[in-house]
């Protein structure tokens, strides 16, 4: 027999699944601790608003012997596609990898086009790119298997949850590797280090089941038939494919963007978010988060923290929070330099970040109108250019003290930083545009009000932070999810703007390939 019940408890029995909880349940229950025989959480959520710290859970507690015909959910029975009508997928992220598990289930074959590596060759490029500085514009923290998604925290938490089965997306992580914690955690995350497994495990899946996938394959046109609408992709090779495509090739493919614009594809912009990453002491943000000086203790993790404010109009916020994480670099070609953020499974690193942007609107760049749709590309791309040239042409990123960037005034040292390639003195308020500098600034001062100690010269700002989303918007039609002038191409994701995240790109992803079963002639 299962009894559902939901506790509000400290961390520490929260912690004690076998002690300290199963003695909670049992009193709730009114029954001997004995007839309490195992107990699996459901849901888990921190309250950090006050003190004590609370942690929330909603459990089923097995009473007499455990049940045995308990699931969390029942796995996806997948059939074989080798011999159904092709669907090509152009780029092999969350948007991607999920549209191509979303065909086979409907029947269909998905051939996944990649232009960087498999995970396991794109981790020894990242490495290179680390040492050296130098970038492959094909393998880097942006493109290759996975996606910029997989070399990232790993945040599972979505506000998408009227875009479609949020659900199915973590139990598919689940399916193919994530833990538990997946399926229980209010915001839940899988970490750099476990990512790379899950997504291998994915294609195994897609390939198992007569699937496709290859590597090195980039898409530089679309095939087009006599009527106007998509009947393929050519290659780089010169290769031509042929079926509904599926374009899902992240918010960083500037080339796929120029190819479409150039084809007379219609493109928007799009507004953006830019700034910089803030990177804190980890031990300081717990203080601030779990109202303790003594910070999060042995039962709690690594807090985590959200900013917003506006100020002159426009939203100024965090983003990308990660905590126990690192700052990694981000360019995905030559000649440029741009930052995020990672964190392992554990989070376990002594430094927490966050992108730190200010939303920037088409209309607020009147000066790159010359640009048509791709206006914002160019004013993100601009910003690369020039802390890339303050870095003398390399990796190491220019920063500067926050309570420095605040005050307008040069940082004579730096705090020691997470970021591989090192950090230098740099006048980064400067070096991005007045309108993004002089917002966060206010908003630095507004966040160190509301949360004492977030402002210090223990944190550093470094710069920049550009590859928030996409500059450009791909325009769809909303139900069949088709181009509004091109049938037969499917914009989704990150890249086609509709997307924020890996829950929402993978969310993205099963749709299209709905709409694309749907559109399909009878099989």
């Amino acid at each position: 027999m299962i009894e559902k019940l939901t506790l509000r408890v400290n961390p520490e029995t929260a912690a004690d699944t076998t002690g300290l909880l199963r003695r909670e349940v049992a009193r709730q229950l009114g029954m001997p601790l004995s007839r309490i025989v195992h107990i699996d959480i459901l849901r888990r959520s921190i309250d950090a608003r006050r003190r004590p710290v609370a942690v929330n859970l909603s459990l089923a507690a097995h009473i007499d012997a455990v049940d045995e015909t308990f699931r969390r959910y029942e796995p996806i029975a997948y059939p074989d596609v080798a011999s159904a009508p092709a669907v090509i997928v152009v780029g092999a992220g969350p948007a991607g990898l999920f549209a191509a598990l979303e065909l086979i289930e409907l029947g269909l074959r998905p051939i996944v086009l990649e232009r960087g590596k498999d995970v396991d060759s794109r981790r020894r490029d990242l490495a290179t790119l680390c040492r050296t500085g130098a970038v492959d514009p094909d393998s880097n923290y942006c493109f290759g298997e996975g996606g910029a998604g997989a070399y990232s925290d790993g945040k599972l938490y979505t506000r998408s949850t009227k875009r479609g089965p949020v659900d199915k997306v973590l139990q598919i992580f689940h399916t193919h590797g994530a833990t538990d914690s997946v399926l229980i955690d209010a915001h839940p995350h899988i970490g750099t280090d476990r990512l790379p497994v899950i997504i291998k495990a994915i294609r195994e899946t897609i390939l198992a089941h007569g699937g496709e996938v290859r590597f090195g394959c980039r898409v530089t046109a679309l095939d087009f038939a006599a009527d106007g609408s998509v009947a393929g992709v050519v290659t780089a090779s010169g290769e031509r494919l042929q079926g509904p495509v599926i374009l899902a090739t992240g918010h960083s493919a500037r080339d796929v963007y120029r190819m479409l614009h150039q084809s007379g594809v219609e493109l928007q912009p799009k507004g953006i978010a830019v700034g910089v990453r803030l990177e804190h002491p980890q031990t300081l943000i717990d203080r601030i988060q779990y109202h303790s000086p003594h910070g999060r203790g042995r039962f709690l993790p690594p807090a985590e923290y959200s900013m917003l404010t506006r100020v002159d109009g426009r939203a100024v916020y965090s983003f990308c929070m990660c905590p126990g994480g690192v700052i990694v670099p981000a360019a995905s070609a030559p000649g440029e330099l741009v930052v995020n953020g990672m964190s392992p499974s554990n989070r376990g690193t002594r430094w927490s970040n966050s992108g730190m942007v200010v939303e920037v609107l088409p209309e607020d760049l009147p000066q790159y109108d010359s640009y048509g749709p791709l206006k914002m590309m160019h004013f993100q791309a601009d910003i690369e250019r020039a802390f890339f040239e303050a870095a003398e042409q390399t990796q190491v990123a220019p920063a500067q003290r926050m309570t420095d960037f605040v005050e307008g005034r040069p940082s004579a040292d730096l705090a020691p930083s997470s970021y591989a390639p090192g950090i230098a003195p740099a006048r980064v308020d400067k070096l991005l545009p007045p309108m993004i500098s002089d917002r966060l600034r206010r908003a630095f001062a507004e966040f160190g009000r509301k949360a004492r100690g977030f402002l210090t010269p223990d944190a550093t700002v470094v710069g920049d932070e550009t590859r928030t989303s996409s500059p450009v918007r791909i325009p769809r039609d909303r139900v069949s999810m088709q181009h509004i002038a091109v049938p037969g191409l499917y914009p989704v994701g990150e890249g086609a703007g509709y997307a924020g995240g890996i829950v929402s790109a993978a969310l993205d992803g099963i749709n299209a390939a709905r709409a694309v079963a749907s559109a399909m002639p009878s099989r």
